[in-house]
């Protein structure tokens, strides 16, 4: 990553990681539409993600991809475990490379919270004979709430298949044109249920201690990064606490980003919770920001700021104050898709629009 002071750093100030340059901070965080058949996008995903690139985001991430079927949140989730996903994925990552952004997938598997209803039909877990699956978990414990199936704890033989669907998957990722990569450990999805000793009650190598609880993440994040090319970076999404007594915490956060580091990976994206369904959250704006700036400084490694960062000054300052290196924005995108063009109006900053739209800004 090249470095800059933060003095020198705005939220248009350009970021280069290994090979790519983002035109300015602002990035489109991955947001679920609950919009594919059978995993394969389609023209609500072109035109959701192809918008936030017109209206002037750095980074476009898509939504979390499942890496095989029962990785999905719902029956309407993306995923990229063959290859006719690829093509209208390819679709995408190409018009949002055309439109000056650079563009971005967030891979994942859901665990215990897969089989899930569309949110708009309740979003709770689904039966096998209302299209329902196995879900898969550290251990046989069910997340809760409206989310009761209890999973079938993972055996060492699942969990290096499911290491070799990130793979596959990452490695679709790349033909498919995409050239920045995030791997999805947060918001109690398998890799996040593996971290938190809530969900984490194992007693062989892959729990206990943190050495053990961090080992599937570590050893899949290397493996990745074998496949997933030098020159452009890898990114892991975690959930900075549980919010929770006896859950992770952020000391456990920084000390799983050096790791994260010494493995290649450019930058921590930190949100938190989702774990559990009773964890006792405090939101406000920018709530998760002070997460971003403790994983950055201790762990001297780039960050991503997340949660209700929905005014320019308000995210340029996070940048500014070198709190995160990147803020992602996801429901003031939904709001305004061109978000970053009016950000720069504010901000007294020059933001080239596309040549339809010049009479415009």
């Amino acid at each position: 990553m090249e470095k800059d002071s933060s003095s020198a750093s705005h939220l248009f100030s350009p970021l280069t990681v290994r090979s790519i340059t983002l035109r300015n901070r602002i990035g489109v965080s991955p947001m679920c539409q609950y919009s594919a058949t059978d995993g394969v996008a389609n023209d609500w995903h072109f035109v959701h993600l192809g918008s936030r690139a017109i209206g002037g985001a750095g980074l476009v991430i898509v939504e979390a991809t499942a890496v095989a079927p029962e990785g999905r949140i719902t029956p309407g989730c993306l995923g990229l475990w063959s290859d006719k996903h690829a093509e209208p994925l390819a679709r995408i990552a190409k018009f949002v490379k055309e439109h000056g952004a650079v563009a971005g997938i967030q891979i994942a598997h859901a665990g215990r919270k897969a089989s899930a209803d569309l949110p708009w039909n309740g979003g709770a877990h689904l039966s096998v004979a209302q299209g329902g699956w196995e879900t898969l978990a550290p251990s046989a414990i069910p997340f809760g709430g409206n989310l009761g199936k209890i999973p079938r704890a993972t055996t060492e033989a699942d969990i290096a298949r499911v290491q070799n669907d990130f793979i596959a998957t990452a490695k679709r990722a790349l033909a498919a044109g995409f050239n920045f990569l995030e791997l999805h450990a947060a918001h109690g999805y398998l890799f996040s249920e593996f971290l938190s000793p809530l969900a984490n009650h194992r007693t062989d190598q892959y729990g206990g201690s943190f050495e053990n609880r961090v080992r599937f993440l570590m050893d899949t994040t290397r493996a990745v990064r074998k496949v997933w090319p030098d020159n452009l970076p890898l990114a892991v999404r975690i959930s900075a606490i549980d919010w929770k007594e006896g859950g992770w915490q952020i000391e456990d956060s920084i000390a799983l980003a050096k790791l994260l580091k010494t493995e290649g990976v450019d930058l921590v994206d930190c949100s938190s919770g989702g774990v559990v369904p009773d964890a006792k959250i405090t939101v406000a704006p920018g709530y998760q920001v002070p997460f971003a700036d403790k994983v950055r400084h201790g762990a001297g490694i780039a960050t991503a700021a997340v949660g209700f960062i929905t005014e320019p000054k308000q995210a340029d300052d996070i940048v500014r104050s070198g709190q995160a290196d990147v803020v992602l924005l996801a429901r003031q995108m939904l709001v305004d898709p061109y978000w970053p063009a009016h950000a720069a109006k504010a901000l007294g900053h020059k933001m080239t629009p596309p040549n339809q739209y010049a009479r415009a800004w």
